[in-house]
């Protein structure tokens, strides 16, 4: 085969790195080179072409250092028993792209993933050198995501964490069976030892106190992220996210990723036929959003099918399960009634909450706070505003439902 040429190489390693999803820079150390050492800047907030605070839109090199695999995971497209063209980078070639986009005002940071080449030291050790060299021999700020390979040694997971911002490592599967079926050389013992790992390292790393509490963590500040497959095995959503939840709880993650599988080229025969609809994937984000910042259970999301609503967002539909809630008077209810309300976001609750101590909060103030009121109005009580009968109403659903699609004739 003849020798593929950098530009070939970044054609086959960006595509294949798409299918991963677990890639963002919240929570990053901010950094940068305004005092005229060392090059780029982290940023300090979103990547992977995600969108700051300020309307910025952040993007990153987003690849793998070699689609090669010794591994024959069913659900990926670049398994050992895949037919997809291959190829690997260099140490010193995935450190060449990244200043040289840099420079070119395309990247602001690194998302380096790999398939698993010799073994997992040896792969984890070349993206470690990549890291390293990034860091200390061309003075790069920006911001770097490495993932993690599952076994590899405890000294180079260590090392990664000094210089990378955000370590992730992928759990794959919501349940140990379907990883077990799907992916036989990995195992959710060694996946879940490594978060383990990954938490206590930055635990110890965060020493002494701050105005705010503890200081942040110099091992891996952005934290540490996984991703799941949705719709590769029959896992309900709510297994997916009482797994999410266990994952946040036990080990500290900053987030979860929900990757709705597509059925891919040369696919393996255990997988389905039909791709996950990515309106699923979406759901599951904002339950997700639910259980991490709007105090729901598990238990609370999905129905009695376990699945979640695809017409109506999760705390609607929870909104709709019970009416006998609501409605809720904006003026009296305590914080944890006000987030249960749909179209109240967490900023529009602290800010009504801060208003009430000011005087009565009206209707019309309500939008300027902002809350959808449209999402809102049945559900409320508020100065010179009561929903009356819309909460009886049989047709409430109907109000946030897609309306019905007239089916194509071929």
């Amino acid at each position: 085969m003849a020798k593929r040429t950098l530009s070939e190489k970044l054609a086959i390693l960006s595509d294949a790195a798409k299918y991963d999803a677990s890639c963002a820079s919240s929570g990053g150390e901010r950094r940068d080179s305004r005092d005229g050492k060392g090059l780029g800047s982290s940023g300090g907030s979103g990547i992977c072409h995600a969108y700051a605070p300020d309307g910025r839109c952040i993007s990153l090199l987003k690849i793998l250092m070699t689609n090669f695999c010794i591994y024959d995971c069913a659900y990926c497209i670049n398994r050992a028993s895949s037919r997809v063209e291959r190829a690997r980078f260099s140490v010193e070639e995935v450190v060449h792209l990244t200043v040289e986009f840099y420079r070119r005002n395309y990247i602001e940071g690194l998302f380096l993933s790999s398939g698993i080449i010799r073994s997992p030291d040896d792969t984890m050790a070349d993206m470690v050198r990549i890291a390293r060299k990034l860091r200390q021999e061309e003075g790069f700020r920006g911001y770097i995501h490495l993932k993690t390979i599952p076994d590899a040694s405890q000294e180079l997971i260590d090392e990664a964490g000094k210089y990378a911002d955000r370590l992730s490592i992928n759990i794959e599967m919501p349940t140990e069976t379907s990883l077990k079926e799907l992916a036989p050389e990995k195992n959710v013992v060694g996946i879940r030892k490594s978060m383990a790992d990954v938490r206590l390292r930055r635990e110890e790393s965060r020493t002494g106190k701050s105005w705010r509490g503890k200081r942040p963590a110099r091992f891996a500040p952005a934290g540490q992220s996984t991703q799941v497959i949705v719709g590769a095995d029959t896992a309900n959503d709510r297994t997916i996210l009482t797994q999410s939840s266990d994952l946040y709880a036990s080990y500290g993650l900053s987030r979860v990723y929900y990757s709705a599988f597509s059925p891919i080229p040369d696919p393996a025969r255990a997988l389905p036929l039909k791709p996950a609809p990515l309106k699923r994937e979406h759901r599951l984000y904002q339950a997700d959003w639910l259980l991490r910042f709007y105090d729901f259970g598990v238990e609370e999301i999905g129905g009695t099918s376990g699945m979640l609503d695809l017409d109506v967002d999760p705390k609607t539909a929870w909104a709709l399960e019970h009416r006998e809630f609501f409605p809720v008077d904006v003026n009296r209810a305590p914080r944890e009634a006000l987030l249960r309300v749909p179209g109240f976001g967490t900023k529009t609750v602290g800010r009504l909450i801060a208003a009430r101590r000011r005087g009565l909060v009206r209707y019309e103030h309500l939008k300027a706070m902002g809350a959808v009121m449209k999402n809102a109005q049945p559900f409320i009580v508020a100065g010179g505003w009561s929903p009356r009968g819309m909460l009886e109403t049989e047709h409430l659903r109907a109000r946030f439902a897609p309306p019905p699609e007239q089916m194509a004739l071929f």
